[in-house]
């Protein structure tokens, strides 16, 4: 039993972004559950997306961030600059789990051209920061946006206006 926990945390670390997307989505379920608001559709998509966006987004992009702007042995100006759009990245998800479904969009958009273009624009056999499992934060990022937005559509002025 001693040895499964440190292979656990190996794999959690090797796999970070669907570590972060099911913790994103735990901590949603649970404050779902703790909450004493009601629980419809446009309320529980709402706070899923933004917790995702807190985990997925915002840690996950912190991490990246930090791995090009820790102190290396040799000093890299393009490492620096990953660094920092990285954690551009990480403040719009940290911010837009509070802001509105626009924020939402632009909060997904930018991480998403990112993990495309690092997945594409790698080199076959190369060594990359990102995998393919890491096309899970668009899908699963996208697939609540939708969510959100389709049960926000449904909802009229008034409800809308006592959320």
């Amino acid at each position: 039993m001693s040895a499964f926990w440190p292979l656990f945390a190996q794999q959690a670390l090797h796999y970070r972004t669907f570590t972060l997307i099911v913790i994103g989505l735990v901590l949603g379920a649970l404050a779902l559950l703790t909450s004493k608001r009601a629980r419809h559709d446009l309320r529980v998509a709402q706070v899923l997306l933004r917790w995702f966006l807190l985990c997925a987004v915002g840690v996950g992009f912190l991490g990246v961030s930090l791995q090009h702007l820790l102190p290396h042995t040799t000093p890299d100006p393009a490492g620096f600059q990953i660094g920092l759009a990285a954690a551009g990245f990480a403040a719009v998800g940290v911010a837009s789990a509070w802001g509105g479904i626009g924020m939402r969009l632009a909060a997904l958009l930018g991480p998403t051209v990112w993990i495309v273009g690092a997945l594409l624009g790698t080199p076959a056999g190369a060594v990359s920061v990102f995998r393919p499992g890491d096309l899970l934060l668009p899908v699963v990022g996208f697939a609540l946006l939708v969510w959100q937005f389709r049960a926000q559509r449904h909802r009229s002025v008034f409800a809308r206006s006592r959320l």
